[in-house]
C-alpha cells in the first residue's frame, strides 16, 4: 500500500485545461475538481458558460467548483443561482469579501438557506472563518476554502488555523474543509494529518505524485546526474 492509499483527506484537481481535466476525472484518487476565473483565463477560455457547461456533460459523478464573477452581493447571488442550476455535482464558489473589502456572511447565509451548494473561497484569518461558519445551514452542503499556501507565503504557518476550523466543523458534518493554494506534495500529509476534509492540488504538484515513496538516495543520484548534464549540455568549462 502507498503513501496516497493511507491518507483520508481527498483530493482535488485545481485547473481549466479541458483534457487535463477530464483525465483527472477518471482517476480514482482525484475525488472532486475546482477551477477559478484565473485559471481559466490563462487556459484562454472564451465562454465561461459554455465550458462549463461543457465539463459537466462529461464530469457527473464529482464535485465541480465555478466561482461566481460578479463584485456586488446581487450580481453574485443571480450568478450563484444559475451556476448551481447547471448540475447536481456544481458547488458555487464565493469570494469571503467583495473587492471592497465587504463580508459576503448574508449572501451565505441566504444562498446556503435555498439549498445552493458553496464553496467560500479565499478565506485566511480566524474571523472569517467565523463569519462563514455563522451562515452555514446545517441542511446545505458547503466548502470552507482556506488559501493555507498564501497563509504560508506570508511566513505564518496556516496549520492552526486549519487545525482550528477542522474542530469547529465537527458541529456542521455538511460543511468541509478545503487546504487551498498548496505548494507542495508535503501539504497532503499535512492536511490529512489534522483530519481536513479536502486539499486542492494543481496539475504541476498532481505531477509530482509520481515521487511518492521514491527511494532519497536514488533522488538524490538522481539529482546529482541533472546537474552534471546540464552543465555539460551548457559547455561549461573552467
Amino acid at each position: 500500500m502507498s503513501s496516497l492509499d493511507r491518507l483520508t483527506v481527498k483530493i482535488f484537481a485545481d485547473g481549466a485545461d479541458r483534457a487535463s481535466m477530464l483525465d483527472l476525472s477518471a482517476r480514482p484518487h482525484i475525488r472532486g475538481l475546482t477551477t477559478n476565473p484565473t485559471l481559466m483565463r490563462k487556459a484562454g477560455i472564451a465562454n465561461y458558460r459554455d465550458f462549463a457547461k461543457d465539463i459537466l456533460s462529461a464530469i457527473t459523478d464529482k464535485p465541480v467548483c465555478f466561482e461566481v464573477l460578479a463584485d456586488d452581493f446581487a450580481g453574485m447571488e443571480r450568478q450563484a443561482v444559475e451556476i448551481a442550476g447547471w448540475g447536481d455535482n456544481v458547488y458555487v464558489k464565493i469570494p469571503i469579501t467583495n473587492t471592497q473589502g465587504a463580508s459576503c456572511r448574508a449572501l451565505v447565509e441566504r444562498l446556503a438557506d435555498r439549498q445552493v451548494k458553496i464553496n467560500v473561497t479565499a478565506i485566511m484569518t480566524l474571523e472569517q472563518v467565523q463569519d462563514v461558519i455563522s451562515a452555514l445551514n446545517p441542511a446545505t452542503a458547503g466548502y470552507l476554502s482556506i488559501f493555507a499556501g498564501r497563509i504560508a507565503d506570508t511566513g505564518v504557518d496556516p496549520v492552526p488555523l486549519m487545525a482550528k476550523t477542522v474542530a469547529m466543523l465537527k458541529e456542521h458534518p455538511n460543511a468541509e474543509l478545503i487546504w487551498a493554494s498548496s505548494r507542495e506534495i508535503l501539504n497532503i500529509f499535512q492536511a490529512d494529518a489534522i483530519g481536513c476534509h479536502a486539499i486542492t492540488l494543481t496539475k504541476d504538484i498532481l505531477g509530482k505524485l509520481l515521487l511518492l515513496d521514491y527511494d532519497l538516495t536514488s533522488y538524490s543520484l538522481d539529482t546529482v546526474r541533472t546537474l552534471y548534464e546540464d552543465g555539460r549540455t551548457a559547455g561549461f568549462l573552467l
